[in-house]
């Protein structure tokens, strides 16, 4: 294995088997279209790019796809299944939560959480990084900004496990009754998340708070207030996408440093490498392999013609290994500069998310390098990926720490 290549990893940590692109492989075409899902796969970085950026060609919308009333259960509110002015507008009620000044002002209570959790796990020689760390932090965080009480996240990682390790592929050719009980049965394990938020929300329009959740049952969108499914919707989708970003982000980039540790030297004694580590790990394990978007016309992509009203399965992790675009793109650099991944996504889309989980993941990764002067995987009991195909990233991740 060439020095700071990861390719060799994939195996030896049982990712997933359809995580080609981790075990350095490259598809024969960058865009191909799948018989058994009715679905086109795009791999390439260039390809990717153009889809990202042309939101009135490549529609967010999917679901309209699917005559199928499970599949668009909790469609309201959805800012990821959102076009145009409905999605510019909702978006920007919480880009105001989100913003760098807002953000950067959380970086106190970041830290100080990172320790009080620290502090909880300490005994012995090791943590279990996920359960101990990588998971609480950003379930606190963001249950803080929502106004929902941390003191549940048991309930919230029993619903998030639910969403996290599910290995269903749903298919545009097979809508039989089969597929359609397993989408329902699927749906009633999330449904007592949307009922907690549902609580939240009928509480705040009778009583409004000083947070998020607040907000959005107050705000109008182009002269008419959420309803309240829109608002559950919005909010489980940010408490999701809210956390779950940053417990694969630093879980994944903790394993890139303990496979690499020439580089894990350079970055304890560098501390202004820290955020390029955590881009790298982003690129090289992107937490999301693959966002979804809908054809709205004809149009040609990666020399395949591509009619309208289809499914476009963008790689992003695919991408973010495309050799034409990254030189040496399966090695850890985290100087690489420029690092133009795409493990946020791109366009009008680009995760809302992304200042809060960089953050996170900077102020996390520092405290535990300032608290244990060791930090490795632990021999005999090796990190535990996540089952699903569409997502990278640990569950479970022991660590001596001397």
């Amino acid at each position: 294995m060439a020095a700071g290549s990861m390719i060799d990893l994939a195996d030896q940590w049982k990712v997933h088997p359809r995580h080609f692109w981790l075990r350095g492989l490259r598809p024969a075409a960058s865009v191909r279209f799948d018989e058994s899902l009715g679905k086109w796969d795009v791999y390439g970085y260039a390809e990717a790019w153009q889809i990202l950026n042309d939101p009135g060609t490549f529609s967010s919308d999917t679901k309209r796809l699917y005559d199928s009333e499970s599949v668009n259960e909790h469609k309201e509110g959805n800012l990821i299944q959102m076009d145009g002015v409905e999605h510019r507008t909702l978006r920007k009620l919480v880009s105001r939560v989100f913003t760098p000044a807002m953000v950067s002002g959380l970086e106190p209570r970041v830290r100080a959480l990172t320790h009080e959790l620290l502090d909880q796990a300490a005994g012995g020689d090791g943590i279990e990084l996920v359960n101990d760390l990588a998971y609480p932090l950003p379930v606190i965080v963001i249950a803080e900004l929502l106004g929902v009480p941390s003191a549940d996240r048991h309930l919230f990682k029993e619903w998030v496990t639910v969403m996290l390790e599910d290995t269903a592929q749903i298919s545009l050719v097979d809508r039989g009754e089969e597929a359609e009980r397993e989408s329902r049965d699927l749906i009633e394990k999330w449904q007592p998340m949307f009922d907690y938020v549902r609580d939240h929300v009928i509480d705040r329009r009778r009583q409004p708070r000083d947070d998020l959740i607040s907000q959005l049952v107050g705000a109008e969108v182009e002269g008419k207030r959420l309803s309240d499914q829109e608002v559950v919707t919005f909010a489980v989708l940010l408490f999701v996408a809210g956390h779950v970003s940053t417990t694969m982000l630093l879980g994944n980039t903790v394993l890139c440093l303990d496979a690499q540790p020439d580089w894990a030297v350079k970055v304890r004694k560098d501390r202004s490498l820290v955020p390029g580590a955590l881009e790298e790990s982003v690129r090289l394990f992107s937490p999301f392999p693959a966002i979804a978007r809908s054809t709205t016309r004809e149009v040609t992509l990666g020399g395949e013609r591509v009619p309208a009203d289809q499914m476009v399965m963008v790689w992003l992790a695919a991408a973010n290994r495309d050799g034409d675009r990254f030189a040496e793109p399966h090695v850890f650099d985290p100087t690489r500069d420029p690092n133009p991944h795409l493990g946020f996504g791109r366009g009008v889309h680009f995760c809302l998310g992304a200042p809060l989980a960089r953050l996170e993941g900077r102020v996390a990764l520092n405290v535990l390098m300032d608290r244990f002067p060791v930090l490795h995987t632990t021999p005999g009991d090796p990190p535990v990926f996540l089952p699903s195909p569409d997502m990278t990233g640990v569950r479970r991740l022991p660590l001596y720490t001397g």
